[in-house]
């Protein structure tokens, strides 16, 4: 009762600070954020390609970031299940406990081909765990991988179908189906998860990055390249949100379902959106 209650408590902090300030600043390249059990994690990628200064952050109801866990290489996507924070560092998969603690959850021995460069991360409604693997970013050897509680990886589609160029972020669509935006074509598409097969849904979004729905059914994409947010609603309507950033990263979605939180990696920023 006591951890419910201090749940509650966090959420109506969070929801208080974002009401009034909108932005933590500070931060070292934030790349990816997610809200679970009552607190806003950030995966801060540090200084790319240096190895071992990456750490996921953790912002406290003062609007303050802290080290949560560090020692990573360049964390990106994060995911959250069961009591654990699962984080794309670079070519493996960690596992993060409660106590800041990780360990390897999937290394990069364990991929089908040598990942190059881990991205987005999402939880499928059977509970496997999907990764995006965006490849050299130029359109070569991209691919989305399904990982099984076991650890044991399989691809779902890659460089076999000439669309498949840069895959970034990963969305949940049923239980058959995943989303996935593309950073190269800025393409979205479908994924039927046991064929492989892609449909294109909508393109436009230039350096597409992250995808989150908020509970009024509308699909948002961020674009990294071009600093910008769009919505797609339920009734295929696509839209520009008349909002600039420097580099809009993975975004997230806050506690109370409509709110978008954008990690800007170029200004060190995490910003409360809420159209």
């Amino acid at each position: 009762m006591k951890n419910s209650i201090l749940v509650v408590a966090l959420i109506a902090s969070f929801n208080a600070y974002a009401a009034e300030n909108k932005v933590v600043t500070g931060l070292k390249n934030p790349e990816s954020v997610v809200v679970a059990d009552g607190r806003i994690y950030v995966s801060e990628i540090g200084e790319f390609g240096k190895d071992g200064d990456g750490d996921i952050a953790v912002i406290g109801a003062d609007g303050k970031a802290k080290v949560f866990a560090s020692g990573m290489d360049d964390p990106k996507g994060l995911a959250y299940s069961k009591g654990a924070l699962y984080v794309a560092d670079k070519t493996r998969i960690l596992k993060v406990g409660k106590d800041g603690k990780w360990s390897v959850f999937v290394a990069a021995e364990a991929f089908p081909a040598k990942p190059q460069f881990l991205n987005d991360l999402e939880f499928g409604k059977d509970g496997s765990l999907f990764v995006s693997d965006s490849g050299d970013l130029q359109g070569r050897g991209g691919a989305v991988y399904r990982v099984a509680a076991d650890g044991k990886v399989t691809v779902v589609v890659n460089g076999d179908d000439p669309r498949v160029l840069a895959p970034n972020g990963l969305l949940a669509d049923g239980n058959d189906h995943l989303l996935m935006v593309d950073f190269v074509s800025g393409m979205l598409y479908r994924i039927t998860l046991n064929t492989g097969k892609m449909e294109r849904v909508v393109e436009g979004f230039g350096g597409a990055d992250g995808l989150v729905r908020d509970k009024r059914g509308a699909l948002w994409i961020s674009d990294w390249k071009n600093g910008r947010l769009f919505t797609l609603k339920k009734d295929g309507n696509l839209e520009w949100v008349k909002v600039q950033f420097q580099s809009a990263a993975d975004i997230g979605l806050a506690a109370d379902g409509k709110t978008i939180l954008v990690p800007d990696m170029k200004a060190g920023t995490l910003t409360w959106f809420n159209k």
